[in-house]
């Protein structure tokens, strides 16, 4: 009993001292993680001497890591990654392996050899590269969407690989769950559908039943399960832990419950995450490195290189500009989780040596421990090699608020001014690089983005956003723009600004729910002040403005159900004549002006 407390304090005051201390020397926390768990495992102190045992439980720190992404993380999301999943994230895995296969050919061993240690190599550390992007501040951004999209990839391609690692084996493998690689892999497709048909119609009735007693324990017991319950489900075919996790986190994205199960889960998310990484380090055996450190020396800049190149030259001719393709690489470098499974399984089947195996991963996990302060070195090298450009970067470090504001044109500056002046969090989007530019001189804020962009508008922080304000002042990229957040952001209110009558009718069948023409309040009121200068009494002139203002909203609904010919009766001629508003009959079928062609004309 004494023996495990003192685990646990030393546990504790290592996971206190070690990533502030790094943290303030600029390498970040995963480093003084690591660097604890090298310092209290058996290579140091020797607090803990079992660090596989200790492994094994800090694996459900990466578990409740992507419980907790897939919770920010809804699945109309993940059906937009698709390109980046089959372009990128393939791509990266299939091109790593080949290169990594070829050297281990060059040295002399068979091709399925060859090819398990490229995958095993391929794939990248999960909770490291996250815990960099969320030390930034960069996992919204583009290029830590393109990451995560990469590390997703690899956690569902694992499914498959372990399907046909008994196929690989010629010897002495594991002959998998039934002995039949097609009746696992139906199994493995069985329990995911599991997952996602449980997300979609257990999942919320059950917490709603749970918070409905009040005891704020059961709530925790509940989320914990649900992690647990998916990540155990996901294992026991084969599948990643930390997978069925993600699964079970993304079904629960759209939860009235998901804000309350994020917040119970995160301190357990923390403290074993920390306790991930210093198991890391506790495997990691000094004598044995300091033994073979000329191999390791060689072996440990090459295999970064490659990582490094592969990665980031894929993500540049997929479009990334080379320096967010640099940055996506130096995430992505480490060596994976996944590495320390299939290494030793690939030793036990006599298709590695005990004494490669070992170097192998002792690369893996010193890959871990270096990557970390090389991406921190590359960040500050990149920031000072950043080219001048007329385009800004689409940086949203800071972004977030209650209202969003696309378009800082003339509407957006004032509407701006009455939401900054309330004290309102308010962020502000435009695509115009000069608009920003004299914006910052006056002191605001315009982060740079095209609205039209989901990946921008999540960034942004549209689907926190309570009121999203469209002040764009062309009609067509208003309504797509307008169109796009409907979809993405069905919780949020949106108002915008039209031009004319068309883009208000269009804006309205799009779902805003309020809009308004630019030009119409000015000019109403302009008619009114107009009215008083000639003389009418000032409460007339109000009561013809009214008057204006009710009729000209029942035109535009009648328009709206009927064609924009409707209504004209409604519109005073010469001579005023006003006459009681009849209510435009709802019955008639609306006509869809918000098809892909619509062009907006100017329309009184």
């Amino acid at each position: 009993m004494d023996g495990l407390v003192l685990q646990v304090v030393t546990f504790l005051a290592a996971a206190i001292v070690a990533p502030a201390l790094f943290k303030r020397l600029g390498f970040g926390s995963v480093v003084g993680y690591l660097c604890a768990g090298i310092a209290i495992g058996p290579s140091g102190m020797a607090v803990f001497d079992d660090a596989e045992g200790v492994m094994d439980v800090a694996q459900l720190g990466v578990v409740l890591l992507l419980f907790v992404i897939g919770l920010d993380t809804r699945l109309s999301r993940l059906i937009e990654m698709r390109g980046e999943i089959l372009s990128l994230g393939v791509g990266q895995v299939v091109l790593t392996t080949v290169a990594v296969a070829t050297i281990a050919m060059w040295t002399g061993y068979d091709l399925t050899t060859a090819l398990l240690v490229g995958f095993a190599l391929s794939l990248s550390g999960t909770a490291v590269a996250l815990q960099i992007l969320e030390d930034r501040g960069d996992l919204p951004k583009r290029y830590g969407q393109r990451s995560f999209a990469v590390m997703l990839t690899q956690d569902m391609l694992t499914v498959p690989v372990l399907a046909l690692v008994p196929i690989l084996f010629l010897s002495g493998g594991s002959a998998g769950l039934t002995g039949d690689p097609l009746l696992d892999a139906a199994l493995a497709l069985a329990v995911v559908a599991g997952i996602v048909l449980a997300g979609f119609y257990l999942l919320d009735p059950l917490f709603r039943i749970i918070a409905s007693s009040g005891v704020r324990e059961v709530m925790t017991a509940a989320a914990l399960l649900v992690v647990l319950g998916a990540a155990l489900a996901a294992a026991a075919v084969g599948i990643s832990m930390a997978l069925g996790a993600f699964l079970a986190g993304v079904m629960l994205a759209e939860s009235s419950y998901r804000h309350q199960i994020r917040a119970d889960v995160e301190p357990f998310r923390g403290l074993l995450l920390a306790l991930f990484f210093m198991s890391i380090g506790m495997i990691v055996d000094l004598r044995a490195v300091l033994v073979d450190s000329a191999v390791l020396a060689v072996l440990l800049p090459a295999y970064l290189v490659v990582k490094i190149a592969v990665a980031a030259l894929l993500a540049w001719a997929l479009c990334s500009p080379r320096i967010e393709a640099l940055r996506i690489g130096l995430v992505l470098a480490s060596a994976g989780e996944f590495a320390f499974v299939l290494l030793p399984m690939i030793a036990g089947a006599g298709l590695l040596s005990a004494e490669i195996a070992g170097h192998l991963i002792a690369l893996s996990a010193l890959s871990m421990i270096v990557v970390p302060p090389l991406a921190a070195l590359g960040e500050r090298f990149l920031k000072r090699r950043r080219p001048a450009s007329a385009k800004p970067a689409e940086d949203f470090d800071g972004a977030g608020g209650s209202i969003l504001v696309i378009g800082f044109g003339r509407v957006g500056q004032i509407a701006s001014q009455v939401l900054l002046s309330s004290g309102v969090a308010t962020t502000m989007l435009d695509v115009n690089p000069d608009r920003i530019k004299a914006a910052a001189r006056f002191g605001f804020k315009v982060y740079y983005g095209d609205g039209r962009r989901a990946d921008v508008l999540t960034a942004a922080g549209a689907s926190e956003a309570r009121v999203i304000l469209v002040c764009v002042g062309e009609a067509n990229i208003s309504l797509q723009i307008c169109k796009a957040l409907r979809i993405q952001c069905p919780h949020s209110r949106i108002y915008a600004t039209a031009y004319d009558r068309v883009h208000a009718i269009a804006l309205m069948e799009a779902g805003v729910d309020y809009q308004l023409r630019e030009t119409f309040d000015a000019a109403v009121i302009v008619g009114r002040e107009a009215l008083v200068a000639a003389g009418v009494e000032p409460e007339r002139a109000a009561e013809v403005e009214a008057d204006v203002r009710e009729r000209d909203a029942a035109r535009l609904e009648l328009q709206r159900l009927r064609g924009i010919e409707a209504g004209a009766d409604l519109m005073h001629q010469k001579t005023m004549q006003p006459e009681p508003l009849k209510q435009p009959d709802r019955t008639e079928e609306p006509v869809d002006l918000t098809g892909e062609q619509t062009t907006v004309r100017q329309t009184a």
